[in-house]
C-alpha cells in the first residue's frame, strides 16, 4: 500500500533535492574557478618574468567570466542551504586566493551533507 506524503514531508523533499542540485552546480564551478585562477596565476608568472602579456589578455577575463558564475552560484547554494552571512561571504572570497577554493568547495560540501550551515 502507497504511503501518501504530506505537504510538509514534500517541501523536505523538494528542498533537499534542490540544494543537492545547487551544490553540485557549486562543487563543480568551485573547481572549474580554482584551476582557472591557477591558470591565471601562471600566466602572470609568464608576463611579468617573461614579458609576455598575452596569456593574461586571454586567461583574464575567461577567470573574471567563471568566477561571476562561481559568486551566483555560490549565492545560490547559500540561499538554499541558508548559510549565515559570515559563511556566504567567506566561501564567496575563497574564489580569489589560490588554492583556497578547493579547500572550501570541500569544506563546504560535507557541511551541506550533514545537514549543517555556514
Amino acid at each position: 500500500m502507497p504511503v501518501e506524503q504530506t505537504s510538509a514531508q514534500t517541501s523536505r523533499v523538494e528542498l533537499a533535492a534542490g540544494v543537492a542540485g545547487a551544490l553540485s552546480r557549486f562543487r563543480i564551478l568551485a573547481y572549474v574557478v580554482g584551476v582557472g585562477l591557477l591558470t591565471l596565476v601562471a600566466a602572470m608568472l609568464v608576463k611579468y618574468l617573461g614579458d609576455q602579456a598575452v596569456l593574461v589578455q586571454v586567461i583574464g577575463p575567461i577567470h573574471g567570466f567563471l568566477y561571476a558564475v562561481y559568486l551566483i552560484l555560490a549565492v545560490d547554494l547559500a540561499i538554499k542551504a541558508r548559510w549565515s552571512i559570515k559563511g556566504t561571504i567567506l566561501v564567496l572570497l575563497a574564489g580569489t586566493i589560490p588554492f583556497v577554493s578547493f579547500y572550501a568547495e570541500r569544506k563546504v560540501t560535507d557541511r551541506v551533507r550533514a545537514g549543517g550551515t555556514l
